[in-house]
C-alpha cells in the first residue's frame, strides 16, 4: 500500500466537540431525510392515485445516492467513540440505536394491528401473531426501521474489524459484497452486503470528506461547475434503459450503482457546504430538519398516511377540484416532514418525551450532562 492510499483511509481521530455540530452535516443529513420522505410520498400516493407525477422523476433521479449518503453520513462520527471502552461504546452506538428500534417497533405495529392479526381468530391467536411478529422484528428489521437497527450492527462489526483487518483491505472487501448478486439472500444480510461500504468510507474517510467540504467553501465556482456536471452524468445513468431484466437503468449496474452512489453522496456534501457558505431561510430550514432528522424518520409514516388517504377521499368527492399526482405528493411530503418536528417540539419537556430522547434508566453508561437529542447519525426509511 501506498503512502499515500495510507493516509487516506486512515480512520478518524477523535474530533473537537464543534465539529459534531458543524452545519453542513446538518444541512446534509436534513437534505437526505426529505429526499426520504419524499420517496416514501411519492411512491405512494402514486399508487394510491393510479399515476405518476413530476416528483415521480426527482425521486428517481436521487436514488443511486439517497441512502448511501445518509450511511456515509452515519459513520462521519464514530471515530469519537470507536476505540472507547466497550460499555460506552455499546451504550452510544448500540443501546442508543436499540432502544428507539424496539419502542417505534412497538409503536408502528400498533397502528398495523390490523395487518398483523390477519386471519388470526380469538385473542390467544392475536396475541401469538403479536409475539411472533415481535420476535421476528429481533432477527429480521421491520418496516421503515430497518436503518437504525443497521447502525447498531455496523458500528459493532467496524469496532470488530477495524484493528483486526487493514483498514484498505476492510474497504475492499465492503466493495465487493456491494457489487456482487446479494438479492437472494436473507435480509439482513442484503442489506448489509449493500450499504456497509458507504458507511465504513464514512469512518475511514472522515478526515478527508471534512476537508473536502472546507475546499467546497473556498472554491464555490469551482464546486459548482462540478455539480453541474455531476447532475448531468447522474441523469444519464438513472434515466438510461439497458433492457436487462432486474437492472432497468445503468445507474442498477454493478460498479456503477457503486460509483454512483460514492460520487452521489460527495455531491451531496458539496452542496451542503454551498448551501452553508450562502446561508439564507432554505438552508435553516434543511438545517432544522436535519438536526431532528430522526425525529422525521421515527414519525414520518403516520402524518404520510393520514395525509394521503385525505387526499384519495377528497379527490374521490371532488373531482373537480383533484390534486394532480405531482401536487399530492409534494402535499403528502410536507405534511410527513413538518408533522413530526411540530409534534416532537409540543412533547417536549412533557412525560412523553422518552418517544425521542432515550430516558437514563435507558443508559448503560453514564449519560452525557446534557443528553443530545438523537444526534448520533441520520436514519432513513427502507428504499422502494
Amino acid at each position: 500500500m501506498t503512502a499515500a492510499s495510507k493516509a487516506a483511509t486512515r480512520p478518524l481521530r477523535p474530533l473537537p466537540e464543534e465539529a459534531a455540530r458543524l452545519a453542513w452535516v446538518d444541512v446534509a443529513k436534513g437534505l437526505c431525510i426529505i429526499l426520504v420522505v419524499m420517496m416514501h410520498s411519492t411512491l405512494g400516493t402514486g399508487e394510491a392515485l393510479g399515476g405518476e407525477g413530476f416528483l415521480h422523476e426527482v425521486v428517481e433521479f436521487a436514488r443511486p445516492f439517497r441512502i448511501p449518503d445518509f450511511f456515509l453520513l452515519s459513520g462521519l462520527f464514530l471515530g469519537r467513540v470507536i476505540d472507547r471502552d466497550w460499555r460506552l461504546f455499546a451504550d452510544r452506538r448500540v443501546v442508543h440505536f436499540a432502544y428507539f428500534y424496539a419502542l417505534w417497533v412497538v409503536i408502528q405495529s400498533l397502528f398495523k394491528a390490523g395487518s398483523i392479526v390477519a386471519g388470526a381468530e380469538g385473542l390467544s391467536a392475536q396475541l401469538a401473531a403479536f409475539g411472533w411478529h415481535f420476535a421476528e422484528a429481533l432477527v429480521v428489521p421491520y418496516s421503515t426501521l430497518w436503518f437504525v437497527y443497521l447502525l447498531a450492527v455496523f458500528s459493532v462489526m467496524t469496532k470488530l474489524l477495524h484493528r483486526r483487518v487493514p483498514p484498505a483491505l476492510l474497504l475492499v472487501a465492503a466493495a465487493l459484497l456491494q457489487i456482487l448478486p446479494t438479492s437472494g439472500l436473507p435480509e439482513l444480510l442484503d442489506e448489509f452486503c449493500e450499504r456497509y461500504v458507504y458507511f465504513l468510507g464514512g469512518y475511514l474517510f472522515a478526515e478527508w470528506i471534512f476537508r473536502f467540504a472546507d475546499r467546497v467553501r473556498e472554491r464555490a465556482g469551482l464546486a459548482l461547475a462540478g455539480l453541474a456536471v455531476w447532475a448531468v452524468m447522474e441523469a444519464v445513468f438513472v434515466f438510461t434503459p439497458t433492457g436487462i431484466e432486474g437492472l432497468p437503468t445503468l445507474a442498477r449496474l454493478p460498479v456503477v450503482s457503486l460509483g454512483l452512489g460514492t460520487a452521489g453522496a460527495l455531491a451531496i456534501v458539496a452542496f451542503a457546504a454551498l448551501m452553508t457558505r450562502a446561508g439564507g431561510p432554505v438552508t435553516a430550514a434543511l438545517r432544522a430538519c436535519g438536526e431532528r432528522s430522526i425525529v422525521i424518520y421515527l414519525g414520518f409514516f403516520l402524518p404520510m398516511a393520514l395525509t394521503r388517504t385525505l387526499i384519495v377521499k377528497f379527490n374521490g368527492v371532488q373531482p373537480d377540484l383533484a390534486l394532480e399526482v405531482g401536487l399530492a405528493s409534494l402535499v403528502v411530503t410536507a405534511a410527513a416532514v413538518t408533522v413530526p418536528l411540530a409534534f416532537e417540539r409540543l412533547v417536549r419537556g412533557t412525560r412523553l418525551d422518552f418517544l425521542f430522547r432515550r430516558p437514563a434508566a435507558f443508559h448503560i453508561a453514564p449519560a452525557p450532562a446534557s443528553p443530545p437529542r438523537l444526534r448520533s447519525g441520520p436514519v432513513a426509511p427502507r428504499e422502494a
